[in-house]
């Protein structure tokens, strides 16, 4: 990937019984990397890395080319919503306004006022007293008005109702719309990032399995469905990976097409994020 907004290059970081390992991955301008992975996998740790909420053991993070510290418009320039309220329950979302306006230099009050209105948030009325899902909307809606240019989401569709997800969704697809904006979204929510993302990348146990286009995965990657006779006929260089159930096999291929063509009495199916996911998890992994 060319003209990155976000450059990671050999992440690391170790706690007792788990380690980030060599993590590296980039995005470039315009674009939705999802970031996808079992509880446990290493995203969440990844993103406070990035942004240095933890201290790294090795590796670099850059945006734009700089680090988060060299100056404060780098900062205002990132737009963060974690898996749950950054903000105390006793203010009102007219009152993180204020508050806001006075830390961000680009703070953008019609913005914000637009998006409590566009959210059905009512502007006087104490953050306790929200849904889970409010809250979310309300840090989408701080997040989205200091006019930032990279916005880093852990989970934050999370909380959401399948109707309101889904208009969540569609501004993140505004907000990349123009080419220098660009977002990395956490989330385990697949149909999520199968409808906004240009790439996924996969953190399996401290480690980037893969970091590919959503299009490479969504219509050239499949799974080969066969029984164990023909399963052991299947060239072991093609496998990524595989899992044996009761009745068959499932084989991860990354080029659907040509198995359909080479092993032409299997079926061949189109292959999910949440498909690769759980094969490169539970399977046996081999590439």
């Amino acid at each position: 990937m060319t003209d990155a907004i976000l450059q990671i290059d050999h992440l690391s970081k170790q706690y007792p019984g788990f380690r980030l390992d060599d993590v590296s991955f980039s995005i470039p301008k315009g674009s939705i990397m999802g970031l996808i992975g079992e509880n446990g996998a290493g995203k969440s740790t990844t993103i406070k890395a990035i942004l240095d909420l933890i201290k790294k053991d090795g590796g670099h993070v850059s945006f734009w080319g700089q680090e988060l510290s060299s100056s404060k418009q780098i900062k205002e320039d990132i737009g963060v919503v974690f898996d749950g309220i950054n903000f105390y329950e006793t203010l009102t979302p007219a009152k993180i306004g204020k508050i806001s306006e006075s830390a961000y230099m680009q703070w953008n009050k019609k913005s914000y006022q637009d998006f409590l209105n566009r959210f059905q948030l009512p502007a006087n009325k104490e953050i306790k007293s929200f849904s889970k899902g409010m809250k979310t909307k309300l840090c989408i809606a701080a997040a989205l008005s200091h006019s930032p240019k990279l916005l880093i989401l852990d989970e934050a569709t999370s909380g959401l109702d399948p109707v309101m997800r889904d208009d969540i969704l569609d501004v993140f697809l505004e907000f990349v719309q123009d080419e220098s904006h660009s977002i990395l979204m956490s989330s385990h929510i697949s149909t999520d990032l199968e409808k906004v993302a240009d790439y996924i990348t996969f953190i399996h146990q401290g480690k980037v399995l893969f970091c590919k286009s959503k299009d490479e995965l969504k219509y050239r990657y499949g799974i080969i469905r066969c029984k164990t006779e023909l399963f052991h006929t299947i060239d072991q260089s093609e496998i990524l990976a595989c899992r044996k159930d009761d009745y068959q096999w499932n084989v991860l291929v990354a080029d659907k097409e040509y198995a359909k063509r080479k092993y032409r009495t299997a079926v061949v199916d189109d292959a999910t994020i949440d498909d690769i996911l759980l094969l490169y998890v539970k399977g046996d992994y081999k590439a």
